[in-house]
């Protein structure tokens, strides 16, 4: 799919973060993962980031990402855009990026660089290998150690065609105003949020016209119903559906550093599909809480 073909499609419809199944081992269970994906391609979602945030792309190792990004694409990549992950330094976003075009993927998710701060300068630079690495359509991930200014978006934007959009992970709504006003329809702009739906709706204003949601994974259903009031901007619905079921899930999300990841594979384990357990350094959610957000999720069932 060339870029501009692929930030269309993204752009339509609303995003899936797919979790990665792990065994009982902590191996990863190709064989579940792919019912998982094979499940959410029958809904109507416009992409699929494989090996991403929700789907532990962290804690994965460089050969299992090329495992999974290769199984979403065989699975469902007929269907829905496969959009891989690139992370960590320049030179392993590059090899990353290399092999996802490899792959068959559709497009590449750059990931903020591991640990180290880095100037704008030098992100400019990292982003810009990135692109040139490869013929699929890249998207930067402005989040933690790699928060991108309007001007800095606008340079990347200018010197690779192939970026086609920044997914937002700070929700500063100055800068996102800045960027926009700056850059315009140059770039897709993607909610990238935890729980992205909390923000959707004021992001709406600011151009960001999709997100990647985490509960797709197990309330695809809801999480559709949600995007469709978004984007008809019908504030009722959205916020009632905040009170009944995303706050709550919000509060049970932030009693523990990393739970934004575990929360997700426990919603699994709550609708019956066995989400499993997350790697360390992530912690599992306890049974009182595992009980608890299955009884938020039957609320909207």
């Amino acid at each position: 799919m060339n870029p501009a073909a692929l930030a269309d499609r993204l752009a339509s419809g609303l995003l899936s973060f797919p979790v990665t199944h792990f065994d009982a081992d902590l191996r990863f269970d190709e064989a579940r993962y792919r019912e998982h994906l094979a499940w959410q391609a029958d809904f109507d979602v416009a992409g699929l980031f494989a090996a991403g945030g929700t789907g532990e792309g962290f804690s994965l190792t460089p050969d299992e990402v090329d495992r999974v990004v290769r199984a979403a694409v065989d699975e469902v990549g007929g269907r829905v855009p496969v959009v891989a992950p690139a992370t960590g330094a320049t030179a392993v976003s590059v090899a990353q990026a290399r092999a996802a075009e490899a792959a068959g993927a559709s497009g590449v998710l750059l990931f903020p660089p591991y640990l180290t701060e880095a100037s704008q300068r030098g992100l400019a630079e990292h982003i810009t290998a990135v692109c040139r690495a490869t013929d699929l359509g890249v998207v930067v991930y402005s989040r933690a150690n790699a928060v991108l200014t309007d001007a800095t978006v606008a340079e990347v934007a200018d010197r690779n065609p192939n970026l086609i959009g920044l997914k937002d992970g700070v929700g500063d709504i100055e800068q996102m105003t800045r960027t926009y006003a700056r850059v315009g329809d140059r770039l897709i702009y993607i909610g990238g949020l935890p729980t992205a739906e909390t923000f959707a709706l004021p992001l709406l204003q600011l151009g960001v016209t999709t997100y990647s949601s985490a509960l797709f994974n197990f309330v695809p259903g809801f999480a559709l119903r949600f995007y469709a009031a978004v984007r008809a901007q019908d504030r009722s619905a959205v916020y009632g559906m905040l009170s009944d079921f995303v706050i709550p899930y919000l509060d049970i999300r932030d009693r523990v550093r990393g739970y934004a990841v575990s929360i997700v594979k426990a919603g699994l384990t709550a609708v019956g599909r066995d989400g499993g357990r997350v790697r360390p350094p992530l912690s599992d959610l306890t049974a009182d809480e595992l009980t608890e957000l299955t009884t938020l999720v039957r609320k909207i069932a």
